[in-house]
């Protein structure tokens, strides 16, 4: 699958995400790449959504990881505060990736070396400048399954 959408809205940008879910098995990880506020958390509560998890979904930011059970249990990883997969495994991240059950789903993978390219669904955001958007700005989607 490889896929570019806009999304105008943050109710798109979930949407993207519940779509996103519905391929999503056992053992993927998925990437979200994308500036501060580009809307990778959002994503993250629609790929939530889709797999039927009922919890609130939040930024893992302070703890790192966090953990929800729904169709498939979901591992929201932030890796913004990590310097190396070393550092993952220091804190046991590291089995999520991939995980034995359940789905991987990083923010800031491009922060941490090789952490891109073991992933199986790579998600790209870019800003793009737009008046008309209730984001501020539109969001160009890339969406490419390695």
């Amino acid at each position: 699958m490889n896929k570019t959408i806009i999304a105008h809205t943050p109710a798109e940008m979930e949407e993207i995400g519940v779509e996103l879910a519905s391929i999503l098995t056992d053992g993927m990880v998925v990437s979200l790449v994308g500036p501060l506020g580009s809307g990778k958390t959002t994503l993250s509560k629609g790929i939530a959504k889709g797999l039927l998890i009922t919890d609130v979904v939040v930024s893992p930011s302070y703890m790192i990881a966090r953990e929800y059970q729904g169709r498939l249990s979901m591992h929201h990883i932030d890796a913004y505060r990590v310097s190396s997969l070393d550092e993952l495994a220091e804190v046991g991240l590291d089995d999520y990736l991939p995980p034995e059950s359940g789905v991987s789903v990083v923010e800031w993978p491009d922060r941490i070396d090789g952490l891109v390219e073991i992933s199986h669904i790579q998600v790209s955001i870019e800003l793009l400048d737009s008046e008309l958007s209730e984001f501020g700005e539109d969001r160009r989607v890339n969406i490419s399954k390695q």
